[in-house]
C-alpha cells in the first residue's frame, strides 16, 4: 500500500479535492486501484446540519453517510466506491476520543492531542487500507496549512509518514502563485511562506502543484525549486482550466504528475490510456448542439450548493453530443415577478432539493409553468414534492395543499413528514439517507429509461408523498411510477402525457460519472434538445 496526502496552503477553494481527483483519475488508468479519502478540520460530526452557504452540497454516500462535496469529485472522477470510512472530521475524531476516555480505555493516561487525537485520524487511515484494500491511498487534507484547527490532522500525517518505510509515503503542497497584473509577473513569495510553514511542522512537500492563471516559466520554476527545496521537475503547474474540470487530469498528465509520483513511490510507470477520458473531454468542449435549461432553486448564487446537478447535466449533454447552458433561476425572483420574465426561452426546467419555506411558492410556479407549457421538467427530492403540490392544486384541484413542512394545518397534506421522523430530535444523521430499493412500474416512462423492473438510489429527506391522497392524484393523471418495495412510500411520478415530466424523491445526481450519465438526467437533456419537435439548436 503507498499513501498520498494532499495539502494546501496561502488561501482555500485553490482546488485540492479536484488535483486530488484527478491524480486518482490518472493512477487508474496506470491501472492501480485507488482509494480516496478527506480529512476536515472542522468540529461538526458530518456537514449534514451545515447550510449551504457555509459549506456547499451535502454529498451523500450508498452507506447514508453525509459528507463534503469533494466525496462527490472522487466518485466521479474514479471507480472507488466510497463510504462513511472515506471522511473524518475533527468532530468525529474528538467524539470518539471523549466516548473511550469516558469508558476508561486510556487507562487513566492524561488525554492530550498527540498521542491520543492524532493516534485516532491515522487509525482511520489503516482501517480504510484493511478494509478496503487497493494499492494507493490519496488523501486530501481540508483547511489551509497555518489553520490552527487543522493542526492536529498535519501532525498525524507527520507521523504516519514517519511510521512507514521511506518510499511508501508521499507529501504534494496544493499553493497559490498569484500574478500581479500592475508587477506583470508571478508571485512566488506566499508559495515560499506556505511551505515554510509547512515544514515548521515537519513536512517537507515532495511535490508542488502551483495554482496560477498564467504559465509557470522556467524562472519561476526554479525559484520555486530553490526556494522551496523540491526538484525542478517536481514543480508542477496546475493552470486554470477555461472549459470544464474534466481537464484537469489531462493537463496534470501533460505536466507528469502521475510520472512523478510513480517514480517517488516506486511504483511500475505504465502509460496511461486516456482516450475515453479525452474523448469525454472533447464532447464537452466541442458539441452539435445546446440547449437551455433553467435550475430554479433558493441557493443559486452560491457555485457549489447544486455541485452534482450541473455535473450530472453536463454528462448528460457529453452523452448527447449537447451543451447544457445552465440559467439559475431565483425561485424568489420568479415569486415577486412571475414565471414568464425567469422561464421563456427555456428548453428545460429543473427544481432541485432543498429545505425550508424560502422560495416554495416560485417552485410551484415554476412547476406549474413547464407543466402548462410542455417544457421538460425533472424534479428532485423537494422538487418532486413541489410537482406534487402543484398539481395537487391546480389539477386535482385540492385548494390550499400543500407539504406539513410548510403548512402544519392546511386542509391537504399531500406531503407529509415520514412517520418515523415524527419523534426526531436530533437533526443530524436522522433522515431517510443512503441507498435504498425502488420498484417502478412496467410501460412507465421510468421503467423505459431505467431498463429494470428494481433500482437503487441515494437518499437524503425526512418529507414523503402522502400516499393517502395517492389514488386522487392518479385519476386526475398523474403516474405514480416508482414505489418501495413495501409499497408504502413514493418514489417517482410522471406524467405519461407530458413531453417529459418526471421527479423522483431520491438524488440521482450523486449516480451520475463523465463516461455513465444518470439515465434520469440523461432522458431529460434529451427531451430538451427534442422539444415539441424541433430540431435541436446549432452552436
Amino acid at each position: 500500500m503507498k499513501y498520498i496526502f494532499v495539502t494546501g496552503g496561502v488561501v482555500s477553494s485553490l482546488g485540492k479535492g479536484l488535483a486530488a481527483a484527478s491524480l486518482g483519475t490518472l493512477l487508474e488508468y496506470r491501472g492501480f486501484k485507488v482509494i480516496m479519502q478527506k480529512f476536515d478540520p472542522y468540529l461538526n460530526i458530518d456537514p449534514g446540519t451545515m447550510n449551504p452557504y457555509e459549506h456547499g452540497e451535502v454529498y451523500v454516500l450508498d452507506d447514508g453517510a453525509e459528507t463534503d462535496l469533494d466525496l462527490g469529485h472522487y466518485e466521479r472522477f474514479t471507480h472507488t466506491n466510497l463510504s462513511r470510512l472515506n471522511n473524518l472530521t475533527s468532530g468525529q475524531v474528538y467524539s470518539t476520543v471523549i466516548e473511550k476516555e469516558r469508558a476508561g480505555k486510556y487507562q487513566g493516561s492524561t488525554v492530550q492531542v498527540i498521542p491520543h487525537v492524532t493516534n485516532e485520524i491515522k487509525a482511520r487511515i489503516d482501517e480504510v487500507a484493511l478494509k478496503m484494500g487497493g494499492d494507493i491511498i490519496i488523501t486530501e487534507i481540508g483547511g489551509t496549512v497555518g489553520d490552527i484547527e487543522g493542526l492536529p490532522f498535519l501532525e498525524a500525517i507527520r507521523q504516519f509518514g514517519h511510521d512507514k518505510p521511506p518510499g511508501d509515503v508521499l507529501y504534494i503542497h496544493t499553493t497559490l502563485v498569484p500574478y500581479l497584473r500592475a508587477a506583470g509577473e508571478l508571485k512566488t513569495k506566499p508559495t515560499q511562506q506556505s511551505i515554510a510553514k509547512l515544514r515548521e511542522i515537519g513536512i517537507g512537500p515532495h511535490i508542488i502543484l502551483a495554482r496560477t492563471e498564467m504559465a509557470l516559466d522556467q524562472d519561476v520554476r526554479h525559484k520555486i525549486s530553490l526556494f522551496c527545496n523540491v526538484p525542478i521537475e517536481n514543480v508542477i503547474e496546475a493552470r486554470d482550466v477555461k472549459n470544464t474540470i474534466y481537464e484537469v487530469p489531462l493537463k496534470l498528465h501533460e505536466e507528469r504528475l502521475d510520472d512523478r509520483v510513480c517514480k517517488l513511490l516506486g511504483l511500475e510507470r505504465r502509460d496511461p490510456d486516456l482516450t475515453t477520458w479525452r474523448s469525454f473531454v472533447n464532447r464537452v468542449i466541442h458539441p452539435t448542439h445546446h440547449v437551455r435549461i433553467g435550475v430554479v432553486g433558493k441557493y443559486i448564487e452560491l457555485q457549489d450548493a447544486y455541485k452534482s446537478i450541473y455535473e450530472a447535466l453536463t454528462h448528460a449533454g457529453a452523452a448527447t453530443d449537447c451543451k447544457v447552458d445552465i440559467v439559475r433561476v431565483d425561485a424568489e425572483a420568479i415569486e415577486k415577478a412571475g414565471p414568464d420574465l425567469y422561464l421563456m426561452g427555456l428548453q428545460g426546467i429543473l427544481i432541485p432539493g432543498g429545505f425550508g419555506d424560502r422560495g416554495t411558492e416560485g417552485k410551484i410556479m415554476a412547476a406549474r409553468y413547464a407543466r402548462e407549457k410542455g417544457i421538460p421538467f425533472f424534479g428532485i427530492c423537494l422538487g418532486m414534492q413541489i410537482a406534487v403540490i402543484e398539481f395537487a392544486r391546480n389539477v386535482a384541484g385540492l385548494e390550499g395543499a400543500n407539504s406539513t413542512e410548510f403548512d402544519k394545518v392546511g386542509p391537504h397534506p399531500v406531503i407529509s413528514l415520514m412517520e418515523e421522523q415524527k419523534k426526531v430530535i436530533n437533526m443530524g444523521g436522522t433522515m431517510r439517507l443512503g441507498t435504498w430499493v425502488t420498484d417502478l412500474v412496467p410501460g412507465s416512462r421510468a421503467y423505459g429509461l431505467y431498463q429494470s423492473a428494481t433500482i437503487t438510489e441515494r437518499h437524503r429527506h425526512r418529507y414523503e408523498f402522502n400516499s393517502a391522497y395517492k389514488e386522487q392524484l392518479e385519476a386526475h393523471g398523474l403516474v405514480v411510477s416508482g414505489m418501495s418495495p413495501n409499497g408504502e412510500l413514493a418514489e417517482i411520478v410522471e406524467l405519461p402525457s407530458h413531453p417529459y415530466f418526471i421527479a423522483c424523491q431520491f438524488h440521482p445526481e450523486f449516480l451520475s460519472k463523465p463516461n455513465h450519465p444518470h439515465v434520469l438526467f440523461h432522458g431529460f437533456v434529451k427531451a430538451a434538445m427534442n422539444q415539441h419537435g424541433t430540431p435541436p439548436v446549432s452552436c
